[in-house]
């Protein structure tokens, strides 16, 4: 086909690919399932518009090494410890329990004993491509199950090398060619020549070069996608596979302090190439002998979606996780791959199978790919309601995650906090300068060894699990507050905690006006706003900028500009009271929600948030930043009571009857507000000066929490 109509091919793909995106949009389904069914529209066995192959080939390659690479660049090696023997017990045991209950499976359906071993071995690699797609998508790659699946579906990838290879040297041995039984030892050898060469570029080459290359981002990304493909291509005539390369590429660049940056500039081309792969995958589907071959197909796509999770289940819990982080890692195992199709395909080729069982693999690998999708983004659904009977899956001591928590159920809790993110971090770090006492909860490892490193309380796991909150002091802790973006998350953390019975308060995290009046609705007592809170100290800032800080001159005179934090000893304080005159510091401005005060009197008092325009020497500027920053003192029992509000009865011969309110001087005399009366079945809830307490009413306080304990304590008044 020419060049222009290869062009017009693909323009006509991508149309139908947006076109189908769409619908799928409407419908509310996975943009996957839509993908590929553009390739099964476009593919031979419908529209037949696609022809060149090689081209879209290419683009999926492109597309599965940069997905791969970024997996590899996120990956902590750290967590390899950890996550290391997990992987490779839950890979090899998924691989050998699969493959022997398949191999029966087929064997009872009257199959050869060769078909029975290629559909068993076919039925034992789970896609890790689209895996890592859902996974990345759902943000839960960096997870602990998102870590343990990627490292048994990269143990996956090697069997599943060593079986091509296997296949080909048997295939070789029956057309009578000579390639001979070292292949195995050869990809061994080459396997560790491989990991060798990458270990002494990480070491000695590749930190220079990024940090030349770091001069210019667009380059730097270049090099990247260059390294990913080079090494993916380098993999593949090893005798490995792409994925291998591109993974090992990214891996050794995960060390660089460019990762992240590498990481944001790719994930868009990332997913625009990875279209492709799955046009390529559904264009390439048989369906020509898959009607025969129905009934069958659906028994073994029952197991796959089924037994193979269950595998891995069993596996994890014996090794001591607990049963939520293996449900959603075993749910990641509950499809075929294409190494399954490639496997079946050169067992057609070689000829040890025939088509039927080409198309019997081809219709379970369309079915379990589909079904699995769902089952994979509705995970934490699927769970809620199978939770109770995977309770037979996990120790009464999940040993293995219960070593990542460092909480003891002991002493005091202010806070719980979920999600130790970037907002999440920031967060905690302001509330423990409060010295507020706090249990951290995250679902990535790395997050939680930071704050263990540094002291704080965590707990691995995931608070819209009920099965979390057995762990947690929820009726010591005052607040509970998730930062976590994800509204279905939030509303199952309220649904939780209010089934729990929890009397504290409750802090969301919502990423636009819609998620938080429905946050509000379902009972958060407060609502963060990131974005919206940002803008407005942005706008400060901005203005500042504008008509605020002058321009630099040629003298020994520095500025400095200064943002009073709320818990600041400064905050509160006049000028005067500032520790600032004996170190020749003057305060020349203030800005304030966008007004700016020039020259400050003395008792100007400065308010928390207030941006300070300082002028001084150096030396004494940084001195100044460090006292008017500094935490306040550690506030006193006064400072520290909370308000609190109770009903607080008036007896039947109290010498408060008959009594207005404006003769009893209520506030004046008890130290707190009235703000109701509940007299009978009548709610007063707007007081009147003049309004007279009757013998038998309940009197609706609020006040300090110890002003309340003492009222109560001369209940009934």
């Amino acid at each position: 086909m020419t060049e222009t109509n290869s062009f017009v091919e693909i323009a006509a793909i991508l149309s139908l690919a947006t076109l189908t995106g769409i619908i799928g949009q409407k419908l509310r389904q996975p943009l996957i399932i839509m993908f590929l069914a553009t390739g099964i529209l476009v593919g031979p066995s419908f529209l037949g518009i696609i022809h060149s192959y090689e081209q879209i080939e290419l683009l999926a390659h492109i597309g599965i090494a940069l997905l791969l690479f970024i997996v590899g660049l996120k990956l902590d090696l750290n967590l390899i410890r950890t996550i290391g023997p997990v992987a490779l017990a839950t890979g090899l045991g998924q691989i050998v329990f699969t493959s022997i209950i398949a191999f029966v499976i087929a064997l009872a359906m009257d199959m050869s004993y060769l078909s029975a071993a290629y559909v068993s071995v076919a039925l034992t690699f789970s896609s890790t491509i689209i895996i890592v797609k859902l996974l990345s998508d759902k943000k839960e790659i960096d997870s602990l199950h998102g870590q343990i699946a990627l490292g048994f579906l990269i143990v996956q990838d090697i069997a599943a090398i060593l079986a091509l290879v296997g296949l080909t040297t048997l295939g070789s041995s029956v057309t009578g060619e000579d390639l001979g039984y070292v292949s195995f030892l050869m990809i061994g050898a080459k396997g560790l020549g491989l990991l060798g060469a990458v270990a002494l570029l990480m070491k000695y080459l590749i930190p220079p070069l990024t940090q030349r290359l770091a001069h210019s981002l667009e380059l730097l990304t270049l090099f990247a996608i260059a390294w990913a493909v080079l090494l993916g291509a380098g993999s593949e005539l090893l005798g490995f596979s792409k994925e291998v390369g591109a993974f090992l590429a990214g891996v050794s660049l995960a060390s660089t302090a460019f990762r992240d940056s590498i990481g944001a500039r790719l994930t868009g081309l990332r997913d625009f190439l990875l279209l492709f792969f799955f046009i390529d995958l559904g264009a390439r589907l048989d369906w020509s002998m898959v009607g025969s071959q129905l009934g069958a197909s659906l028994v073994f796509s029952l197991f796959v979606l089924v037994g193979n999770p269950l595998i891995v289940l069993i596996i994890m819990g014996v090794m001591g996780y607990r049963r939520r982080t293996a449900f959603l890692a075993g749910l990641t195992v509950a499809q075929i791959s294409e190494f399954s199709l490639i496997v079946a395909a050169l067992g057609l080729s070689i000829g040890h199978i025939t088509e039927e069982t080409m198309g019997l693999i081809t219709l379970v690998g369309v079915m379990t790919i589909f079904l699995s999708t769902y089952m994979i983004l509705y995970s934490y659904r699927l769970y809620s309601v199978l939770s109770s009977p995977l309770k037979f899956f996990e120790k009464r001591n999940p040993y293995r995650e219960a070593d990542i928590d460092t909480f003891a159920k002991t002493g005091a809790v202010d806070v719980i906090l979920v999600g130790l993110g970037n907002y999440g971090s920031g967060l905690m770090e302001h509330l423990l300068r409060r010295k507020n006492a706090i249990v951290g909860i995250d679902f990535d490892p790395g997050n939680l060894d930071k704050w263990r490193k540094k002291g704080v309380p965590v707990l691995y796991g995931d608070m819209a699990d009920p099965e979390m909150h057995e762990h947690l002091p929820l009726k010591k802790a005052l607040w509970v507050i998730s930062t976590v973006r994800s509204k279905e998350m939030n509303l199952a953390l309220i649904h939780n905690l209010k089934k729990d019975d929890y009397t504290g308060k409750i802090a969301l995290t919502a990423s636009n006006g819609q998620e938080a009046a429905e946050f509000e609705k379902a009972g958060a007592n407060l609502v963060f706003r990131p974005f919206k809170d940002a803008t407005e100290q942005a706008a400060d800032a901005l203005t500042y900028a504008m008509d605020f800080l002058p321009e630099s001159v040629d003298w020994p005179v520095s500025f400095l500009e200064l943002r009073i934090r709320s818990d600041a000893s400064a905050a509160g304080q006049t000028i005067r009271e500032l520790p600032l005159s004996a170190s020749g510091i003057s305060v020349l401005a203030v800005s304030r929600g966008g007004r700016t005060f020039y020259e400050p009197k003395p008792d100007f008092r400065i308010f928390p948030a207030d941006r300070l325009l300082l002028m001084g020497h150096p030396a004494g500027l940084k001195e100044a930043e460090t006292m008017l920053n500094q935490v306040a003192a550690q506030r006193d029992a006064e400072g520290a009571d909370r308000f609190d509000i109770a009903e607080i009865k008036v007896s039947e011969n109290s010498d408060l009857s008959g009594k207005s309110l404006a003769e009893l001087h209520f506030r004046q005399k008890f130290g707190a507000t009235l703000v109701g009366i509940r007299r009978g079945q009548d709610q007063i809830t707007t007081i009147n000066p003049a309004e007279s307490l009757l013998g038998g009413d309940c009197l609706i306080v609020i006040g300090k929490s110890s002003t309340i304990q003492e009222l109560k304590n001369l209940a009934p008044l």
